[in-house]
């Protein structure tokens, strides 16, 4: 794959994304990359925008939101989904700011070793805030690959070779690695998308494996996300929002998701916020966490 076309595709027509401008690294440095990769895990990014302004204004470095409570974290976190993403974040914060004075390292070890942090988000705060060069690979850099490398409709299960794939596309200088791996990503966000791709808008067009061969309809191997209406996680997400509206406060547990269908399920729900931490029950009330 010749790099120069979509690097020169991205910086023509990426879309305006707070986490992209100077501004917001000079405010926020390395810590509004991570927390922004926080928010963006699972997590369309119309959504997160507001949810990342707002959370930088109250909490703009480590170690302020080291000195917040979890309950207060969980609370500001609200519907983004994925509550536990918020109590990995605070936790990490208090590494930074014990381990790190208060600075996000560079050094994808030092990262890897903080709470909630796998190999993409140390891989991207490593790239995308300090711009050293190594491959990062989401779910949309995997389908480009896919289709522009292999000739493949849909790349197969996520695998520690894509890595090496992605790897070897990278251009020698950091600052155009830096900026191809967001091209990849921007690219399969919004042209190369899963289902009705727009190839005709795509810059990789005359050199895509996958157009050469006639697109063809080679499978789909990935696993299929559950069902949400009806799901524990829904059964969790209304809990929680019962938690956050009545904060400081605490819920009577007889009180909780009385009307729910399957008494079972939302049992479950209580006991799995409370393992999670992300509720605690003090006899006969529960609450988010202290």
């Amino acid at each position: 794959m010749d790099a120069q076309p979509l690097l020169a595709w991205y910086r023509r027509s990426a879309r305006d994304l707070p986490w992209r401008s100077a501004a917001f690294r000079e405010d926020f440095g390395a810590w509004g990359t991570l927390v922004s990769e926080f928010m963006l895990q699972q997590t369309p990014v119309t959504r997160v925008i507001p949810h990342l302004e707002a959370w930088l204004a109250r909490w703009p470095t480590p170690r302020a939101l080291a000195g917040a409570s979890p309950a207060e974290v969980v609370r500001q976190w609200a519907n983004l989904g994925y509550p536990r993403r918020a109590l990995w974040l605070h936790r990490a914060a208090i590494e930074i700011t014990e381990r790190h004075g208060g600075v996000v390292p560079r050094d994808i070890d030092a990262l890897l070793a903080l709470s909630g942090i796998g190999d993409y988000t140390a891989r991207a705060v490593s790239v995308f805030a300090y711009g050293d060069r190594h491959p990062v690979v989401d779910t949309n850099t995997r389908r480009v690959i896919a289709r522009a490398v292999l000739g493949q409709a849909h790349p197969g299960p996520p695998s520690r070779r894509d890595l090496g794939a992605m790897d070897a596309l990278l251009p020698a200088a950091d600052d155009d690695a830096a900026v191809f791996n967001a091209a990849a990503m921007e690219l399969g966000a919004t042209v190369c998308v899963a289902r009705n791709p727009r190839c005709e808008q795509c810059p990789l067009l005359a050199s895509c494996a996958w157009v050469a061969a006639g697109r063809p309809d080679t499978g789909d191997t990935r696993r299929r996300q559950a069902t949400f209406e009806g799901s524990d996680r829904q059964a969790r997400g209304t809990v929680l929002r019962a938690l956050r509206n009545a904060a400081p406060e605490g819920v009577p547990l007889a009180a909780l998701l009385i009307d729910w269908p399957d008494a079972r399920q939302r049992d479950r729900a209580i006991d799995s916020l409370i393992a999670d931490g992300l509720a605690e029950a003090d006899g006969e009330i529960l609450s988010l966490p202290r």
